[in-house]
């Protein structure tokens, strides 16, 4: 099973294993990582599991849809690494992926 560590704004780190499948925002639900609500369910309608991946991940994402790209126009702080979590799904290339989340999501 892939990892997955979540950082929370102030720095602590929660490490998990995901199921190769799973959203992001479904792995954080599960193992109840504090800063992702997922409010929509994943249906990519609220942005209530925004995070950043880490710069080094940054080149084994897929690129953001355009309707991800609209939808994190509703998120607060944005960034170049900003994504919706629910829009990532685990794969065994994603193993150690390190999402940070911001402080608007405590």
């Amino acid at each position: 099973m892939p990892t997955l560590t979540f950082i929370q704004h102030d720095g602590s780190e929660q490490t998990v294993q995901a199921e190769v499948g799973q959203s992001v925002m479904q792995v954080a639900i599960n193992n109840q990582i504090s800063g992702i609500l997922g409010d929509c369910g994943g249906s990519c309608s609220c942005a209530t599991c925004h995070g950043y991946v880490e710069p080094d991940w940054a080149e084994h994402m897929p690129a953001a849809a355009s309707y991800e790209v609209d939808m994190l126009s509703c998120a607060m702080n944005v960034d170049d690494r900003s994504r919706l979590t629910c829009q990532i799904n685990m794969t065994p290339e994603l193993d150690g992926l390190i999402i940070r989340l911001p402080a608007s999501q405590t």
